[in-house]
């Protein structure tokens, strides 16, 4: 325990966020100042390159606008204070924001020295106190060397694509490569051939009676493929009258182990997947249980730690904590025989542990009247998967029953779930249901009930979710897992690519910049180069790379290639040709990039103004859309001129407000539901809005503070099952016009009244 006199001046704790602040305060006690950099404090400057390339590539850092006033009040708290404990999150950009806060203090005081903690609890605050270490070099080397890279990338590329298709776009390195995948899946899809089959399944029966389906495995003792109805027919005539014998019976117990606690990949995965969260609105409700949230009585207390992180590690009292819980309220037998241990990927930086509650004995249940619902909900999930992790394993019995008949083998299987073990807790996504298969002996006779067939088609590679591009990244070793919920969004603010039925769908901008940065700059946009530059970057982190010669190697192939782009990229603004033909004039029509995404526009403008929105089908192909009426209901009166307010219907196909006295007055306003934003404290609207690919959805109007959005109209009523703000409106098949949950999780829905 440290132990300070009153008479001495006190320390000063730098963390990044404001909320740390009021965290760290409640347990300190009053010999320590705490205060906040708010983020970065330093970086390069906004609009010039900012690297001295001739000059070893060093960089020309500024203080970031806005952020004077913090870097004073840090100097003057410097000054009085006896030592100065950096504090920024444990990770190479947290090394790098405690760099810049020590060159921007250190005239001040030079007794600086830099301390770490995955979790905000008093433990491990006091415990990094008694353990201070000096800044790390190669760690904030790494991140410089990274943060260098994209700059030379993106201010030596983006004024190509500026000049050459459409000012305002720009060329991550790392974002590009992930439109690359997005735009080479969606090529797939299009360029894919479905191909026909039949599926042949069986309902049998035993002499008892008891009924099971079987479906067709093997013809020919090959792998059963039947290709056409004709073949379909044969093959059912000819079973029609077969009999159907049971071959081999084959039962064994299997175990079924927990998974690992979540990652930062994990967790965006999964909340995507159950929760539909985006990794960006996933990591930011992490951030806040992280930092600290109000549990009345017991203040502000932080929840989980660090959720930046590739470690599958977790601390030993962690897990002797949830043992005490786990055999405490479930039982003996819900936990191994032993402690459960986790391997890290080999690219994995294992700097701190995997996200889990900082107290185990917290649990959901106990603080939801505390928590907004989407913190409760992430909570929730962590806290579930930490403790599954640490308990026994889920016992199976499965069955499996070869049937023969003919020349053909029929195959069932079945599950019986004997103990649940961690499925008490969690079951994770697409566990199957149970399949009962009855006792069965060889060569036992069956009886056919019912043969079906189906035809069926091959399907092409699905279209990326957020879920399982962040996997995909992941797997190939682009970026990290720190990175993507911001690879993610650049690429939906550059308008590259759009979020349609939550799947990635590249825009007509986004699949031409992909074409010409793929052409002109092949390595850079390989997913392999990509990869190597992050075990690049990892060496420098090691120590084992000058971070100089680092960029010296890129740069040798990087200056020459885009040198020679400035002068061979073929030019786009003016527009890429069709095979359509204007309809006022016969020329042909150009795909241009304007400010509302692409459309069609006659060849011959300025002399022929033709033009019109268009979309493309599954192939590929464009399909000119007809323009919509014109509407002109009024709906009030201008608050800027006093002419008449009228609707309208945008290129995008949503409706918005605006002055009929356009263009004299420019007024206009989003079109709104009057249904507030459901997200917890966001004060915003929900309002009509439309796709790139002119499909309306409602979307609340603080964006991007607020990224709430649903595809359905928003119905101002509360969820009676799980307590979400709105309901929409919905029409299917099956239920008619009713009112659903736009919740993933929440499966409720009710008809509409008459």
């Amino acid at each position: 325990m440290l132990i300070r006199s009153h008479i001495m001046s006190k320390d000063l704790i730098i963390v990044e966020s404001p909320a740390k602040v009021k965290t760290i305060k409640k347990f300190l006690g009053r010999d320590y100042l705490v205060e906040a950099s708010v983020g970065h404090i330093r970086d390069l400057p906004r609009k010039t390159l900012g690297v001295k390339e001739e000059d070893g590539f060093q960089p020309e850092y500024e203080i970031i606008y806005g952020k004077k006033k913090v870097v004073t009040r840090l100097q003057q708290s410097a000054k009085k204070s006896d030592r100065i404990f950096l504090a920024p999150d444990p990770d190479r950009e947290g090394e790098a924001i405690a760099w810049h806060i020590a060159q921007l203090i250190r005239k001040q005081n030079s007794n600086i020295s830099r301390i770490q903690f995955n979790e905000i609890t008093p433990r491990a605050v006091k415990d990094a106190l008694e353990h201070p270490r000096d800044l790390n070099e190669n760690l904030f080397n790494s991140q410089q060397a990274r943060r260098i890279l994209d700059r030379l990338v993106g201010y030596k590329i983006s004024p190509i694509l500026w000049s050459k298709v459409k000012r305002g776009l720009s060329a991550g390195r790392v974002q590009s490569v992930a439109l690359r995948m997005i735009v080479e899946r969606e090529k797939e899809r299009q360029d894919f051939v479905p191909e026909e089959y039949w599926v042949f399944k069986a309902m049998l029966s035993n002499s008892a009676r008891q009924s099971f389906e079987s479906q067709l495995w093997k013809i020919d003792n090959k792998k059963a493929h039947v290709g056409s109805e004709k073949a379909a027919r044969i093959l059912e005539k000819k079973l029609s009258k077969s009999s159907f014998a049971v071959q081999d019976v084959e039962e064994k117990e299997r175990a079924r182990d927990p998974k690992p606690p979540f990652i930062t990949s994990t967790l965006q995965q999964e909340a995507s997947n159950r929760m539909g969260f985006t990794a960006k609105r996933t990591m930011s409700v992490a951030q806040r249980l992280y930092e600290g949230v109000d549990l009345g009585d017991k203040g502000t207390t932080a929840l989980i730690t660090y959720m930046r992180t590739d470690s599958v590690r977790v601390s030993e009292d962690s897990q002797t904590s949830a043992k005490k819980w786990i055999i405490s309220n479930l039982g003996k037998d819900y936990y191994p025989s032993r402690m459960r241990f986790f391997k890290s990927k080999g690219s994995a930086q294992d700097a701190h542990e995997a996200i889990r509650p900082v107290d185990p004995d917290v649990t959901p249940a106990e603080i939801r009247s505390y928590l907004p619902r989407d913190q409760f909900m992430l909570y929730r999930l962590i806290w579930e998967r930490f403790m599954a992790s640490q308990m026994a394993a889920a016992r199976f019995w499965d069955t499996t029953v070869i049937v023969s008949a003919a020349n053909t083998l029929w195959r069932s299987k079945g599950e019986r779930l004997v103990f649940d073990g961690f499925l008490k807790i969690y079951s994770p996504s697409g566990l199957d249901e149970e399949i009962s298969i009855p006792r069965l002996g060889r060569n036992e006779k069956l009886s056919l009930e019912k043969l079906s067939t189906e035809q069926k088609f091959t399907q092409p590679p699905a279209r990326y979710s957020e879920a399982s591009l962040v996997r995909k990244l992941e797997e190939l070793g682009i970026g990290r897992p720190s990175t993507y919920a911001a690879i993610i969004s650049t690429l939906l603010d550059r308008e590259y690519v759009t979020l349609e039925e939550k799947n990635f769908l590249p825009t007509e901008l986004g699949s031409e910049v992909c074409y010409l940065l793929v052409r002109h700059f092949p390595s850079l946009l390989d997913v392999g180069f990509t990869a190597q530059m992050e075990e690049s970057l990892d060496t420098v982190a090691e120590g084992k790379k000058d971070w100089v010669e680092l960029l010296k190697q890129f740069t040798a192939h990087f200056y020459p290639t885009l040198e020679k782009a400035s002068k061979e990229m073929a030019t786009v603004k003016a527009g890429k040709e069709t095979d359509i033909e204007c309809e006022k004039c016969g020329s042909k029509m150009l795909i241009r990039f304007g400010r509302n995404g692409a459309f069609l526009a006659c060849s011959r403008y300025p002399e022929c103004k033709s033009s019109s929105n268009f979309a493309r089908d599954e192939d590929g192909n464009i399909r000119v859309l007809e323009a919509e009426p014109v509407i002109r209901e009024k709906v009030g009166i201008c608050p800027e001129c006093g002419s008449d307010l009228v609707l309208k219907k945008a290129r995008t196909g949503s409706r918005f407000i605006a002055c009929d006295n356009y263009p004299k007055c420019k007024y206009t306003k989003p079109f709104t539901t009057n249904v507030p934003c459901p997200v917890e404290g966001c004060r915003g609207e929900i309002v009509e809005k439309g796709s790139r690919r002119g499909k309306v959805f409602y979307g609340c109007d603080q964006y991007p503070k607020c990224e709430y959005a649903v595809w359905n109209y928003p119905v101002n009523e509360k969820c009676p099952k799980c307590g979400l703000k709105i309901l929409v409106r919905k029409s299917t098949k099956t239920r008619g016009e009713h009112v659903a949950c736009p919740e993933k999780a929440c499966k409720y829905w009710d008809k509409l009244e008459d």
